[in-house]
């Protein structure tokens, strides 16, 4: 709080609102009294002026292409730091120990497996069923196989709850891929490490023996440390508005992995590498630039620009050097698609409307080339969003749970339907 206030004029009468500052961004007017002093709501569709909340976790600036974790900068993390190790500084607040580490991966490690019934929910599914689809199912489901860490008044609980869905996404995500390319699930390894792990449950087969290659696993990992948290964006407010109502952990996390599935906010790097297979090949590019400047064609190009990020995305400055060591280890610079990305990367860099504009390539354009070249389905590519995504949601999550000034969402609006009317008889409309 400050000793600033805002002074708001209706009509003749002046009512005064508290400034509240944070430890660094922009100051909010307090406008908790609003209604009870002036009888009137604000009016911000995407409440993209609104803040719902306070919080400890994740702080982006904009405009200096800033993005911290629990106030380290996400460029040290992605280099010095691994997303285990991330998990626990978002969960708990401070980086850990050598202990605590060692501690922490190995609870996650025995936390990985899932119960075995769980193998059989995956058969109520189409074999042709989104990943994504199968992932909002059995994330929600959980809750029914997992009801004695569903109580959130109990602290243990909410600490198990926790625990079991950082461990357990990548094995749920895994066996949504296995299941959706009709091959057997595989069990975790706890002798690999979270992205080793992950990546072998996706990749073996039980006819011969896989290893995980290191340069891989580290830009998987990598990939799950940039998108750990991204504050209040729609899905980690969509699990926020939930859990508000004391909705169990399981059911809060589903409901952030069906808005993450929306192609406006997980499906962006899916889309942008639909797009890069829709130009096909390098000497068609100028005719879809073309169509991109045209203000009367609806064709946007995606993976450019961002919303938050006004000059630069942090995060995609890292993914780029990793896309280039990915693409070098597996040789596969002879892909038309990713032919057309370098060289659209290298237009978007240079080309002024481009420039002008800041539409620079964002991590969604690295991550989805990245993971092309992998071996993921596009189909698959906001599920492992999603897995990223967990800790971020589990924190927020957490934290709203443990405020005291928690209050259930109740959005208002501004009606413009219909006013009061009598109910006219059918026989005399």
């Amino acid at each position: 709080m400050t000793d600033k206030v805002a002074k708001l004029v209706i009509g003749d009468q002046t009512h005064e609102f508290p400034v509240m500052s944070g430890s660094v961004g922009p100051d909010v007017i307090d406008i908790r009294t609003l209604y009870a002093k002036t009888g009137m709501f604000t009016y911000d569709p995407g409440f993209t002026s609104t803040a719902a909340c306070d919080s400890a976790i994740t702080y982006i600036d904009g405009d200096k292409g800033e993005l911290l974790y629990r106030g380290y900068p996400i460029d040290q993390l992605s280099e010095k730091s691994s997303y285990v190790e991330v998990c626990y500084l978002l969960l708990y607040g401070e980086l850990p120990n050598k202990t605590q580490l060692a501690e922490f991966d190995k609870v996650v490690s025995r936390h990985t497996m899932v119960h075995e019934q769980m193998h059989y929910f995956y058969r109520g599914f189409r074999r042709d069923a989104h990943p994504m689809a199968i992932m909002t199912g059995v994330v929600g489901a959980m809750a029914a196989f997992y009801h004695d860490s569903t109580d959130i008044s109990d602290s243990r609980q909410r600490e198990i709850a926790s625990i079991r869905m950082i461990a357990k996404m990548p094995t749920i995500a895994a066996m949504a891929y296995k299941y959706s390319v009709g091959q057997p699930f595989v069990y975790p390894r706890n002798d690999l490490d979270y992205a080793s792990n992950f990546l072998h449950m996706c990749f073996s087969v039980p006819a011969e023996e896989y290893k995980v290659n290191p340069t891989i696993a580290k830009a998987m990992d990598l990939i799950f440390t940039l998108h750990a948290d991204h504050e209040q964006n729609a899905s980690t407010s969509t699990v926020r508005l939930a859990g508000s109502s004391d909705a169990n952990p399981f059911a809060c996390i589903a409901a952030g992995v069906a808005c993450l599935w929306g192609p406006a906010h997980g499906g962006a790097n899916e889309a942008a590498l639909n797009m890069l297979k829709e130009i096909g090949t390098v000497d068609r590019i100028p005719e879809f630039i073309a169509r991109a400047k045209d203000k009367s064609d609806p064709f946007k190009l995606m993976g450019f620009g961002h919303r938050v990020y006004k000059n630069f995305d942090p995060r995609a400055t890292v993914m780029q050097k990793t896309a280039k060591e990915v693409l070098d280890l597996l040789g596969v610079h002879d892909n038309p698609t990713l032919q057309v990305a370098q060289a659209l990367e290298k237009i978007a860099l240079e080309d002024p409307y481009f420039i002008e504009r800041k539409l620079y390539p964002n991590v969604d354009f690295y991550s989805g080339i990245i993971l092309e070249a992998i071996g993921f389905p596009t189909s698959m590519f906001t599920v492992l969003f999603s897995v990223a995504r967990t800790v971020g949601w589990i924190s927020q999550w957490k934290e709203m749970i443990g405020d005291p000034q928690k209050k259930i969402g109740r959005p208002r609006q501004l009606y413009n339907g219909a006013p009061a009317r009598d109910y006219i008889p059918v026989d005399k409309r």
